[in-house]
């Protein structure tokens, strides 16, 4: 099996493609591996010692982006094309799988060009630019949860979003016993200003109320010593931290959860079967993290917080008001943990399998 994997420019990108690849080679010991994606520094720290082949494209998006910027696109698109082109010729897949971001157009249209089976994956439940073009190029499409504007149903199927194996492992042991519940914060990778002014106004006013708990903090480098001085002059003791390294440690120790609403984080949230308080990026793309974060609520295992009403005094309500009803706690969690797929990584496999079988690929 040849698999050329196509995307990136994000996390919640390349974590998929990395683990299908993972699985993939797993499933069939003698898969060769080629990813094709950005230069951006964060696409090749992901990549780093994986053992796959790593190419780069040079092309650029076209949303959100002014006039010169997206003329600029457009002018490197054919060489990216071409380049895609060759780069396919030469590695010879038989499979290509786009995982969104745009680099994915110019190697999913090669691989049409070349008649290669193409599959993607959608992560989040509005599409991006990049993915709802793929749909009308891929053969399948792999969808994390249902999708708004959807794709063809005939072509879609339900895999869910691949979790790290050290989280799923993490999933299956018993929760350890604490005398307090343990908050996390989290605001993605790079932390997230707003949340963090949020929660120190919030955590004032429940250390007024003396509302028992520990607490996680994850800051971003940025507002690191900011936080943790903050939660000094309160006097809460908190484990502040710019990164959190070990995601399923702190998983396995937390009772609640406040967070943005990526796709990856909430597939391992529920994974976890973790009680979210969610306030979505207002920024994000097509404001899919909203919608992300309504389908998790819709389905009881998390609320949702729109940031621009938000106080430090609702969030604290929140936090107390779950903190201190454990049924309630108790039933969210579960809620969260039946909207999981923990197989997800599997799911896509099986689909790439059969697609690239059903095509004449050599397995």
């Amino acid at each position: 099996m040849r698999l050329i994997v196509a995307g990136g420019g994000t996390g919640g990108h390349l974590f998929p493609g990395i683990a299908v690849a993972v699985g993939l080679r797993e499933r069939v010991p003698a898969t060769q591996v080629l990813f094709i994606g950005t230069s951006r520094l964060l696409d090749q720290q992901a990549l780093a010692g994986q053992g796959f082949a790593i190419a780069t494209l040079e092309c650029g998006g076209v949303k959100g982006l002014d006039f010169a910027a997206r003329l600029r696109s457009v002018l490197l698109l054919p060489g990216a094309v071409a380049e895609a082109l060759r780069l396919l010729r030469r590695f010879q897949p038989d499979l290509v799988f786009g995982v969104g971001g745009y680099v994915t157009g110019p190697v999913l249209l090669a691989a049409r060009l070349l008649r290669i089976p193409i599959g993607i994956h959608e992560q989040n439940s509005v599409p991006g630019m990049a993915n709802r073009l793929a749909g009308w190029l891929a053969d399948r499409i792999c969808i994390s949860m249902p999708c708004t504007p959807p794709f063809a149903p005939a072509k879609t199927v339900r895999t869910g979003n691949p979790v790290r194996r050290e989280i799923l492992a993490a999933a299956g042991r018993d929760k350890p016993s604490a005398e307090v519940p343990t908050l996390l914060v989290l605001g993605g990778s790079q932390g997230a200003h707003r949340v963090n002014l949020l929660m120190l106004a919030a955590v004032e006013l429940l250390a007024k109320e003396k509302v028992p708990m520990r607490l996680m903090h994850q800051t971003g480098a940025a507002d690191q010593e900011m936080v943790a001085q903050g939660y000094a002059r309160l006097g809460i003791e908190a484990q502040v931290t710019p990164f959190i390294g070990d995601m399923a440690q702190a998983y396995a120790q937390a009772d609640l959860v406040v967070s943005r609403a990526g796709a990856t984080t909430l597939a391992e949230l529920a994974v976890m079967g973790l009680p979210a308080l969610l306030i979505p990026y207002p920024y994000a793309a097509d404001n899919h993290q909203v919608t992300n974060g309504e389908y998790y609520a819709k389905g009881g295992g998390a609320l949702v917080l729109a940031e621009s009403a938000l106080t430090g005094e609702i969030l604290a309500r929140a936090i107390s008001e779950r903190l201190h009803n454990a049924e309630e706690l108790h039933t969210m969690a579960a809620s969260m943990k039946s909207m999981a797929v923990p197989d997800a990584t599997d799911r896509i496999v099986d689909a790439c399998l059969q697609l690239a079988a059903r095509k004449g690929g050599h397995l």
